[in-house]
Parts: structure tokens; C-alpha cells; sequence
């Protein structure tokens, strides 16, 4: 998600404006633990998820987290530099620097390999899995790199780019960070996607309420699925094992059989979604809703039926996520902000951003969801 300059419509408006307007909360702690439980159907046991809230520091702001499971640690997009952190600790392991408007790094195991998406100029930042070292700069000849994805079928990097007047994705080879192909999307605003690992990309287009389905061949759009009454879809996950992908939606997600993109299935969850999650060996999924300071969690059932089983308290603005299926823990990160100062208005300035005065920032949250 573009966070430095928002679509006008108004969903995707709501989701820029929720990150930017954090509500403080209870007395400031570097760690608290708390819980979450619902109790669901007897078919299944009621389930507790534990929160771990570590105050990590670091300025800028962000968008997209990941997770380098092996290492278990989070990288989280700072603007201008990739702030990595441990996982259990929240304590700084490392940074990927020179990263201009960054808005996340892509985490490939297979490669030992990191690649930032870098709007500003339109870079990407290959780096050492293990060491963090910057291996190369790659100019990827495409504007607007926003979203990322690895295609393990042929071992390709996808940057996911708001290019104009139709969005790209841009192609890399993970071993070597060259340029090997660029496809074009059908919409200006290709967010999440994903692969089944058999031939087939799943793109998100943000501004049609669509899915582009895209051949590992030839690198072209051989289908586009709408995904309405989604509005905006951004995240995106699958379940390569019951065929379906995951579409993280504002109030209400998707389920979609992706033999031929039928909606399956409806998830209710909070507003201000920019990501999905989802643990395979659990069957769980994790939805991060921005607005209401909250991850829905929703046992998948049978691959058409799902529970909301607990619904975790993060903190307004929280709208992207991460999981580390090793650990079986998510991750959602915001900065908190103080108010105002005295005097400034409330409500947005003309011809300005859309985003009222804050305050300075008063802590950096990572909230670890273990269950």
C-alpha cells in the first residue's frame, strides 16, 4: 500500500487515514502479555492466543512486515530503511539502509535473500539473508514499487508496482537480482500476491475490485476474477493444499476457489485491512484490522467453512501483518503518536495529504500474536 500517496477512493482513503491517526493507550510498557479467547463450535476446542507488545524504536513510517523464519527475525519498512528486529525480544538485530520510500522487503529462504521495494527511486535492495549485508542495488525500470511476492515454481522475485497508467510487476531472478521479464496488470493498483507453485500468480488490483491471474510462463494476464463486494483488496494468502486464496478485505474477506476464482466463502473482521495471514499447519488465518486495533482469527474449518475463534486487541492503526509459521506467531507493528499540538487544527489542510497534525512519536510497537 502507497502510503505516501493515497488513491482518492474512499475505503483505500480510510485505511491511509487510520495509520496516520493513532489513539493512545493505557500507561506506556516496554512488554505486556495478554489474551484473547473465543469459544466456537463444539467441533472444535476453544482456543487462547497470548500478545506479546515490544516497543522497538526507530522512526519513519511504515508499511509491509515480514518474517525470515529460519532466524526468526521481523523486518519492518521505515521509510527511508528497513528496521530488523528479533522476533522473541523486539530487540535490533540489524538495518537495511538507503531504502527511499520503502515500503517492505521480500524474504526468500531458498536464496538466502532479501528485496526491498523502494518507490522513491524505483529500486530494489537485494541483501544477505544471514548477514544483512546490501549485496546490489537493482534499478527495476518500473515506477510506483509498492507489493512483493516469490513465485517458487521458477524461482522469481516480484516486485508489485502502482505504475500509471497500469500497473507492473517486475521480474527477478532470487539467486541474482537481474531482470528477467515485467508484466502488466489490469488495474493502476496491483497489490498482494501470491503462488500456487504450479504455473499460477494471483495478483490483488486495488482499484477494481479484481484478482489477475498471471501465467509463470509467459509472464501475462490469462484471467482477471472480480472479487466483489471487496472493496480495495489487498492482502493475500493461500492454502496450496485446499486450493484456495485469501483475500483481505476491509468489514468482510474472501474466499475464492482458485481453480476458477468462485467466492466461497465471507470472513467478518474489522475495517482498515492492508494484509492476510496464514498459518497452513494450524489452518488458522489473521486478518489486522487498522481501524478497530484488532486481528480477527479464523479457523478454517473445511476449505468452504470458517470460525472467527478470537478476535486479539493490537492497537489502532496495526494494518499489515507477518507470521512466522515455524514459531506459529503473527505479527503487527504501528508507531504511537501523541497529540497535536495546542491549537492545530483537526481536520486536514486543503490540497495537503489528507492526514491532520500529530504529535511525536511516543513508541514503536511490534505486537507478537502467539497461540
Amino acid at each position: 500500500m502507497d502510503h505516501a500517496y493515497p488513491p482518492l477512493d474512499p475505503e483505500v482513503w480510510r485505511r491511509h487515514f487510520t495509520e496516520q491517526i493513532m489513539t493512545r493507550i493505557a500507561p506506556r510498557a516496554t512488554l505486556v502479555a495478554a489474551t484473547a479467547a473465543l469459544a466456537f463450535p463444539a467441533a472444535l476446542h476453544a482456543q487462547t492466543f497470548t500478545t506479546q507488545k515490544l516497543d522497538i524504536g526507530g522512526q519513519g513510517f511504515f508499511d509491509y512486515i515480514s518474517v525470515d523464519t529460519a532466524r526468526n527475525r521481523v523486518f519492518v519498512s521505515r521509510g527511508t530503511h528497513i528496521q530488523v528486529v528479533d522476533g522473541s525480544t523486539g530487540q535490533p538485530v540489524g538495518d537495511i539502509p538507503n531504502t527511499p520510500r520503502t515500503h517492505g522487503a521480500l524474504i526468500i529462504s531458498a536464496t538466502n535473500r532479501g528485496f526491498t521495494t523502494n518507490g522513491g527511486d524505483s529500486t530494489s535492495t537485494m541483501f544477505d539473508l544471514a548477514t544483512l549485508a546490501v549485496i546490489k542495488q537493482i534499478h527495476t525500470g518500473a515506477s510506483g514499487l509498492d507489493g512483493f511476492m516469490y513465485d517458487d515454481a521458477t524461482g522469481k522475485a516480484l516486485t508489485i508496482d502502482h505504475s500509471r497508467p497500469n500497473g507492473t510487476a517486475v521480474v527477478l531472478d532470487a539467486s541474482s537480482g537481474d531482470v528477467v521479464g515485467q508484466l502488466t496488470t489490469t488495474g493502476a493498483a496491483p497489490e498482494g500476491g501470491v503462488s500456487n507453485g504450479k504455473g499460477r500468480l494471483f495478483i490483488n488490483i486495488e482499484d477494481k475490485s479484481a484478482m489477475d491471474v498471471v501465467d509463470d510462463r509467459s509472464w501475462k494476464v490469462v484471467d482477471t476474477w472480480s472479487v466483489a463486494p471487496c472493496k480495495a483488496p489487498t492482502g493475500i494468502a493461500m492454502d496450496r493444499a485446499a486450493n484456495r486464496i485469501f483475500v483481505g478485505c476491509s468489514d468482510s474477506s474472501m474466499v475464492l476457489d482458485a481453480s476458477d476464482g468462485r467466492i466461497v466463502a465471507h470472513v467478518p473482521n474489522g475495517g482498515g485491512v492492508d494484509g492476510i495471514a496464514f498459518d497452513p499447519a494450524e489452518k488458522l488465518l489473521y486478518i489486522p484490522s487498522g481501524a478497530a486495533g484488532n486481528v480477527t482469527v479464523v479457523h478454517e474449518d473445511a476449505p468452504d467453512k470458517y470460525t472467527v475463534v478470537a478476535t486479539v486487541p493490537t492497537m489502532r492503526g496495526a494494518r499489515t501483518i507477518a507470521l512466522n509459521e515455524k514459531t506459529h506467531t503473527a505479527y503487527v507493528f504501528t508507531p504511537e503518536f501523541g497529540p497535536p499540538p495546542a491549537g492545530a487544527p483537526t481536520t486536514p489542510a486543503p490540497g495537503g495529504r489528507g492526514f491532520p497534525p500529530r504529535g511525536p512519536q511516543l513508541a514503536a510497537w511490534l505486537f507478537a500474536i502467539k497461540h
